[in-house]
């Protein structure tokens, strides 16, 4: 890890870039927003922690009633649980052997659940339990709309989970019902579409596993762009939204009920980088290319300016281009760009810099960077 780009207490034109910055004033109204909303859709939180990786962040979110916690890889699960977060949710598979131990120990720590979408990798997971003298939660994965894992809704899911149930140091926890792809339609009618299509096939399967007598105790899924319509099928009764505590400029192209941008979270985060060369009018250069920032959904954006666009990224490098008309910006100016995608890019620094104001208030280590 390397050391802090700030100190506590300095002002924020002090902070090393490029740097992860964090304004702490609208990050807390994002906290509380979907806080709010979940009490109002009567269902529970466990945001996903591949958005942070920072355990600080989770214990906030959960001091706000969260039931825990999502993560993506038994490395950001490790971090969590370290961090002092109890409850877990990798929502992803586990199949590698060492990686099965790892998680297994860990649910000799805190309630720790997986998914599955193979009955021989749910033998793995049990074997290891048996070994480790410990039981493990694990949800079967429904392929809702995503087409990536997870078996396909209906009989093969109740198979899966039949084959589940049946191993002695396993419980089946329910189903794992997340469509990804659905988070980006751009459409508002589309995307809310799309999410109860997930839900009306996540609900026929959950009605036909419990038919067969056995007890499916929760359906999870839902991110930032559908928290609002899985709720409305009746059938989840626990969501996942993880960007909504940073969002990004991909999440910006989302549209709402009335055409207009989706506004209900605010951006929060952003990378302070430097103009280090104004080689000519059309042109500048900033501190912060592909080591600081993802370009995986698209360039980041140059935060207040509609005149200045971030064109290309290398190493170390970011180009932005103006118009003639515009003065530009001088070397040593400082320029915030917003994150295309915030979790990669999260995943590119040690330190989150949160400011208040003018100033430095907390410095969080993303504990979970590259944790596999």
């Amino acid at each position: 890890m390397m050391r802090p780009p700030a100190e506590i207490g300095i002002p924020l034109e002090e902070v090393e870039s490029p740097a992860l910055i964090l304004d702490l004033d609208t990050f807390e109204r994002n906290l509380k927003r979907l806080a709010d909303a979940g009490r109002r859709l009567g269902v529970r939180l466990r945001p996903h922690a591949k958005t942070h990786k920072c355990p600080v962040i989770a214990r906030r979110q959960m001091a706000l009633g969260a039931v825990g916690v999502c993560c993506q890889t038994v490395g950001e699960a490790e971090a969590m649980v370290f961090g002092g977060i109890d409850d877990v949710l990798v929502t992803n598979e586990v199949v590698d052997r060492v990686k099965v131990n790892r998680l297994v120990s860990l649910a000799k720590q805190a309630r720790v659940a997986v998914c599955a979408d193979d009955a021989g990798n749910a033998e793995a997971l049990n074997a290891a339990a048996a070994a480790f003298g410990a039981r493990l939660d694990v949800l079967v994965e429904v392929n809702v709309g995503a087409n990536r894992c997870g078996v396909e809704p209906g009989r093969p899911a109740l198979v899966l989970a039949e084959a589940i149930a049946a191993l002695p140091n396993l419980n089946f926890a329910g189903l794992q019902a997340y469509h990804g792809a659905a988070q980006h339609i751009r459409d508002f009618t589309e995307r809310r579409s799309a999410a109860l299509s997930a839900a009306k096939k996540a609900g026929a399967t959950k009605a036909l596993i419990e038919g067969a007598g056995l007890p499916c105790e929760r359906v999870t899924g839902a991110g930032t762009g559908t928290y609002r319509f899985e709720p409305e099928s009746g059938v989840y009764d626990e969501i996942q939204a993880g960007s909504y505590v940073f969002m990004d400029a991909d999440y910006g192209h989302n549209l709402d009920e009335g055409g207009g941008a989706v506004s209900e979270f605010e951006q929060s985060l952003h990378i302070l980088a430097t103009v280090v060369s104004r080689p000519d009018r059309a042109r500048c250069i900033v501190n912060a290319g592909l080591k600081a920032l993802s370009v995986d959904s698209g360039m980041p954006v140059v935060d207040g300016d509609e005149g200045a666009r971030y064109v290309g990224a290398s190493d170390e490098h970011g180009k932005i281009e103006f118009a003639e008309s515009r003065r530009g910006f001088d070397p040593g100016e400082r320029v915030r760009l917003v994150p295309g995608h915030c979790d990669p890019t999260v995943n590119l620094h040690d330190w989150i810099v949160g400011y208040r104001g003018n100033h430095v208030e907390a410095l969080w280590p993303v504990a979970a960077r590259g944790a596999f």
